[in-house]
Parts: structure tokens; C-alpha cells; sequence
């Protein structure tokens, strides 16, 4: 009675992990997908999906209106070989001097492709501009093909849609 006792723990602990174990496997494997943003002063950052297992870092230049991205190669040694740019202070109707202030983070909206060799990537650059409340969906066009060869890649990167999420206009403190 008292070995049970001393080493009731331990078999608790067992029995827990062997369950743990038989009910993961009938767990799906789901993976996980994760991008990250950051902003200092007047330049914002941002990682986003372009196509499966390929990703692509946006940055964003608040005083020039400069939207770029650029896309790692598969190749060995990976180096930068997909690039993109836009300027989306038209799009978006800012005036450059009147300070604008942005928030950039990036999603996925599987957009429905064609068969054309160019497609919009998966994942979607979403720029919001705070004093006028709008916000902007921008992708990538995507050729996989290029990618999978190494082939240097140099294109426009494309105005989705915008739409206003504030109508209400900002009153400085």
C-alpha cells in the first residue's frame, strides 16, 4: 500500500500523457501562418503570404507614398529576387503635405485566380490612412513559375479596392 502511494504521481502523470498522445491523433494538423508589422516614424514594415510556403516584406514610405515589396528566391543562396512598387497616394486621394499617417497589416484572401501564367497573390497588403479614413487592399501579381526558376521578377504591385471606415473627420488634440 505505501509503493502506491509513493508513486501515485508518476502514474497519474503517465496515464495523462498516454491520453494527450490518443486524442492528438485524432486531432487535424492544421498549420499555422503568421505575418508581423512593425512602423517607425514615418516607414511601416510588414510580412505577408504571396503564394504556399513563399512570403513577401512590404514596406511603406509615409512621406513619399512609396508601397514596395520584395520576395526572398527558393534558390541556394536565397537572395531578393522578386520586387514591386507602387505609389498609393493617388489611389487613396492623400495630399503628401498634409502629414498622413498610415497603418499597414497583411491578410489572406485567397483571390479567385484565372489560368493566365500572372495571379494575385494570396495574401492582400491592407494600407489604412487615419485623417481620412480610408483604407486600401493591394496584392501582388504572382507568376510561380518565375519564382520556382529564379528568375528576377520586377512589376507593378496592384490597387485591390479602398473603401472609407470612418466618415468623421479626425480633430487633432
Amino acid at each position: 500500500m505505501t509503493i502506491y502511494w509513493k508513486y501515485r504521481p508518476i502514474v497519474w502523470l503517465g496515464i495523462g500523457l498516454m491520453v494527450g498522445v490518443l486524442l492528438a491523433g485524432f486531432c487535424p494538423r492544421a498549420p499555422l501562418h503568421a505575418s508581423a508589422t512593425d512602423r517607425y516614424d514615418t516607414f511601416a514594415i510588414a510580412t505577408g503570404m504571396v503564394d504556399d510556403g513563399v512570403e513577401a516584406v512590404y514596406f511603406l514610405d509615409f512621406l513619399t507614398g512609396d508601397l514596395k515589396a520584395a520576395v526572398l528566391s527558393k534558390q541556394i543562396p536565397p537572395r531578393f529576387n522578386a520586387f514591386y512598387q507602387r505609389n498609393i497616394l493617388n489611389d487613396m486621394g492623400i495630399d503628401p503635405t498634409s502629414n498622413p499617417r498610415y497603418l499597414m497589416v497583411t491578410g489572406l484572401n485567397d483571390l479567385r485566380r484565372g489560368g493566365s501564367q500572372l495571379r494575385p497573390s494570396v495574401g492582400v497588403c491592407y494600407i489604412a490612412e487615419i485623417t481620412t479614413g480610408r483604407v486600401a487592399a493591394y496584392s501582388i501579381p504572382w507568376d510561380a513559375q518565375s519564382h520556382a526558376s529564379g528568375q528576377s521578377v520586377n512589376g507593378p504591385i496592384l490597387f485591390l479596392n479602398m473603401t472609407q471606415f470612418r466618415t468623421a473627420a479626425v480633430r487633432e488634440r
